[in-house]
């Protein structure tokens, strides 16, 4: 589907079924996601995916009367997916969510989840990572090596009519071909309205990783921000910084006085204040927020969250 010519470079997809068990067998052909089941909802059943563009941009649709679940697995692309019609619920291990319709939003990277939708129409964009980074690099000066998204959107009205009118762009473009002047412009549009939506959380690192002498514990701590929602060992931190476990816990201690996993639980309470204060208290919880960055004891993450803040996660949420 994509290579180095022009039209080799062309991906497109459509695949159709007018039953269930040939949807099922239709989405394993194309390796889209895995585990796919379906069943009729009423007594009509029809289901089309279909997805066009190249190596860093697709545009996809997925239209079903009935009813389908699978499981979507991290891949090379950052998805942008939105609902027009129907039902479609996002389970992933930190939240469960149900698509609005006309609301973008970003789909979760780097863990996978389950896909469970009912006479929908489900609509998104892939966007290659390696894409994202090199138009992310042109825009800010200094990235992180693992570029993490802000999964809210923070851009506001002006950031969802860039992201409708390139979407527009693209669909104008497609016809011209994707080896077309106008196809390049329009990935270019709607790679910078994606990130005007979701930006890359760039953490202000401390200081005193700037100093050379510091520059492999700067590999640990920035693999720590890249990878805050995650299970971590000091193990993984030695791999990363070329150095021994005790090397890589007395370098922490050394530079920022504390152990590698304290300055990831504050690094965690720092992301779980930064969702807080921006949480709608009618439909967020703490427990959802707390749970989404590592805590899984929320007794043991209130009195820590008190203790580093002065005050209770439900009156950051309340504000």
């Amino acid at each position: 589907m994509a290579g180095g010519g022009p039209m080799e470079r062309l991906i497109r997809i459509d695949v159709s079924a007018t039953d269930p068990e040939s949807a099922v067998r239709e989405l394993a052909a194309v390796g889209i996601g895995r585990q796919w089941t379906s069943r009729r909802s009423g007594d009509r059943y029809s289901f089309r995916y279909t997805a066009v563009g190249d190596h860093e941009l697709t545009v996809r649709r997925s239209r079903i009367h009935g009813l389908l679940r699978g499981v979507v697995v991290p891949g090379p692309d950052h998805v942008v997916q939105w609902t027009t019609a129907g039902s479609v619920v996002i389970d992933a291990t930190d939240t469960r969510s149900e698509l609005r319709h006309d609301e973008p939003v970003l789909a979760p990277s780097d863990q996978e989840y389950v896909f469970v939708g009912a006479d929908h129409d489900h609509r998104s964009v892939h966007l290659a990572r390696s894409f994202i980074r090199t138009v992310a690099a042109e825009r800010w000066a200094t990235l992180p090596e693992h570029l993490v998204l802000e999964r809210t959107r923070a851009g506001g009205t002006g950031a969802s009519s860039a992201w409708r009118d390139a979407l527009g762009a693209l669909s104008r473009a497609l016809r011209d071909g994707v080896d077309s002047r106008a196809w390049v412009d329009a990935k270019r549009a709607a790679a910078d309205a994606f990130l005007g939506m979701f930006p890359p959380r760039v953490d202000a690192l401390p200081a005193e990783l700037s100093n050379p002498r510091n520059a492999r514990l700067r590999a640990a701590v920035e693999y720590l921000h890249a990878h805050v929602q995650e299970p971590i060992a000091v193990t993984e931190l030695a791999d990363v910084a070329g150095l021994s476990v005790r090397s890589v816990q007395e370098s922490f201690a050394r530079v920022f006085g504390v152990s590698p996993l304290t300055y990831l639980r504050e690094l965690r309470l720092d992301r779980v204040r930064h969702d807080l204060l921006d949480a709608d208290a009618q439909s967020d919880t703490v427990g959802e927020v707390a749970k989404r960055w590592g805590f899984a004891h929320l007794g043991r993450f209130s009195a820590a969250y008190v203790e580093r803040f002065g005050e209770y996660p439900k009156q950051t949420i309340r504000r």
